[in-house]
């Protein structure tokens, strides 16, 4: 996987980042970038295949990988607490891991599936929820003035004509954020959210029952910025922003990186 190139000082150097979700899509390119950037990542996932295959490439010395279901607390909190005896400390936590329904598997509001959306909540918002509290508590005991960045989507703006659960649970991580970043100020702790359009991950990919290219051209004239294609590479930019010190008086907001299409 291509990386932009950067000039000037890593922006990451000595610190800690937990990115959840890691072993694929924006995930993996973070942990890359954040790598590049001078950080130590630990990856969680439950792909374990996929997570260490990464982690080995990014390099041990830098990256590390701990299986955890986000959807489980207790996984959650032991993933904090390994990342602080192996490491130190945390300084940023990206709360990134997501499902998505298959779009033809997805019922009108009518049929509305409730089991089907408490899954898609306990691991888009639940889950979130958790890594957020874990994080700060952990960042606050060691007086870390640490950020802590949730994937949002251009679903937690606006409404949709499908995926009614993903929508309700990306306005749900909205709200978690908000609070969170009001809450943790007085921490030193920041807490923001990045929001993209359509990036044609694996999650994504299988979704829609498309490959990437399929996926690329298909939201390719999406956006107002015409026949450019979203990459997770400029999901990760966005995020490295947020959890840098670039970013340092920036609290509550929702980045959007949508190529100005819910503007």
């Amino acid at each position: 996987m291509a990386q932009k190139s950067f000039a000037g000082t890593k922006k990451l150097e000595g610190k800690v980042a937990i990115i959840t979700g890691g072993a694929s899509g924006i995930g993996e390119a973070t942990a890359r970038l954040f790598s590049i950037h001078g950080a130590k990542v630990v990856i969680a996932d439950v792909q374990d295949e996929k997570g260490r295959i990464i982690t080995e490439s990014i390099g041990p010395n830098n990256c590390s990988y701990v299986h955890c279901d986000v959807t489980k607390e207790e996984e959650v909190k032991s993933m904090v607490e390994s990342t602080v005896q192996t490491y130190g400390k945390v300084d940023i936590m990206f709360s990134n891991a997501g499902i998505l329904r298959k779009l033809d598997q997805d019922p009108p509001i009518l049929d509305l599936n409730l089991s089907e959306i408490d899954l898609t909540w306990s691991v888009n918002a639940r889950s979130m929820a958790a890594c957020v509290k874990h994080a700060a508590k952990a960042m606050v005991e060691l007086g870390v003035k640490g950020s802590i960045v949730c994937t949002g989507s251009t679903a937690a703006v606006c409404g949709g004509i499908g995926w009614t659960g993903y929508h309700m649970s990306k306005h749900a991580v909205l709200g978690l954020m908000r609070c969170a970043s009001k809450q943790l100020g007085k921490h030193g702790i920041r807490v923001n959210c990045v929001s993209p359009s359509v990036v044609a991950t694996p999650l994504m990919c299988e979704a829609f029952d498309k490959s990437a290219e399929e996926i690329e051209k298909l939201f390719r004239t999406a956006t107002n910025l015409k026949e450019v294609v979203l990459k997770a590479e400029d999901v990760a930019e966005a995020v490295l922003f947020l959890a840098s010190d670039d970013s340092g008086f920036i609290t509550g907001h929702n980045l959007m990186v949508d190529g100005g299409r819910c503007s």
